[in-house]
């Protein structure tokens, strides 16, 4: 007996994803008109019916993407949400978000759930070491966030670009004794990467390098900088503008108005509070709306895997 076709054979021969296949039989107008004559040329050669509990569990469903965030509370990731959402909405998809906690064991355990789900895509948040082997088979419909790695999609952050621009800005203040105020290096981007950067960047001007490591929290910034403040400092450069606000925070109250805060990720609440704080664009939304756009190029058009790197900007 001649093998009956499915979806996934309808979606190989026609060179597109499974999920455009649904949307041309339940006559979605936002498919492109040459991709739809593609698929429906192949269905009508191989005379492809779909199954009823095929139809009745497109009729029933939606077309999802899960979101695995690393924190909810996070400035930079929820400016990175917030351009997968609109590019995911604009293209008719709806979003499940989930919270890892930087857990490794989470990650896998969200990702288990999404895939008996049967999201169409995920989006991952990868700031921690995780199994990649385990995640191999989910390739092809997932972008990592933050972290790159061979034969994945990502979108990752300019973290050595970034550091490097906002040094160099004030060394043309005419600072100098810099010091550097990061996060732990088990976290590659965030901690190591931009440790990396200030170290390298002071080795090639000839800079003494000052840093201390702590976590993402107000908390950590306020202890950091009481613990690298000496009466030379000129400016103090934060890996994060959380921590930049904890440091602008303990200069305000040591009356050090001379020393130059600056952060990274754009976050609005630190030039709010303290104006003379500088900042940096990490191109948290713009990331977020490049990964949206990779992964339903993955999911719709079979797209191969892509490596991108989000521009950042001075403020």
């Amino acid at each position: 007996m001649e093998k009956k076709l499915t979806i996934l054979d309808i979606a190989r021969l026609s060179g597109v994803g499974k999920s455009t296949v649904s949307r041309v039989l339940n006559q979605d107008p936002k498919v492109k008109p040459q991709t739809r004559e593609r698929v429906e040329q192949v269905i009508a050669e191989h005379g492809f019916v779909p199954s009823k509990s095929a139809r009745a569990m497109r009729s029933q469903s939606q077309q999802v993407v899960g979101i695995i965030v690393s924190r909810l509370d996070s400035s930079s990731e929820n400016q990175a949400v917030r351009g997968m959402l609109e590019t995911l909405y604009r293209h008719g998809y709806d979003a499940v978000l989930m919270e890892s906690k930087f857990s490794p064991a989470k990650v896998h355990e969200h990702l288990a759930v999404l895939e008996r789900r049967g999201v169409d895509g995920i989006i991952l948040f990868a700031f921690n070491d995780l199994d990649y082997a385990a995640m191999a088979p989910l390739k092809e419909k997932l972008v990592l966030m933050a972290r790159e790695h061979p034969g994945f999609s990502s979108v990752c952050f300019d973290d050595a670009g970034a550091v490097h621009t906002m040094l160099t800005q004030l060394e043309r203040r005419g600072a100098s004794d810099i010091a550097y105020l990061g996060v732990d290096t088990s976290d590659l981007t965030t901690g190591q990467r931009r440790l990396d950067a200030y170290l390298a960047h002071c080795t090639a001007r000839g800079l003494k390098a000052r840093s201390a490591l702590g976590d993402l929290s107000l908390q950590s910034g306020y202890r950091l900088a009481a613990e690298l403040l000496t009466p030379g400092t000129q400016a103090l450069v934060c890996a994060s503008d959380t921590l930049a606000m904890g440091a602008a925070k303990y200069l305000q109250e040591q009356g050090r108005s001379e020393v130059l805060v600056t952060g990274l990720g754009n976050n609005p609440l630190l030039t709010f509070l303290f104006p003379n704080a500088l900042s940096l664009d990490l191109g948290y939304k713009g990331a977020g709306e490049q990964a949206a756009r990779q992964l339903l190029g993955q999911i719709e058009q079979n797209l191969s895997p892509q490596a991108t790197i989000a521009p950042c900007q001075l403020l």
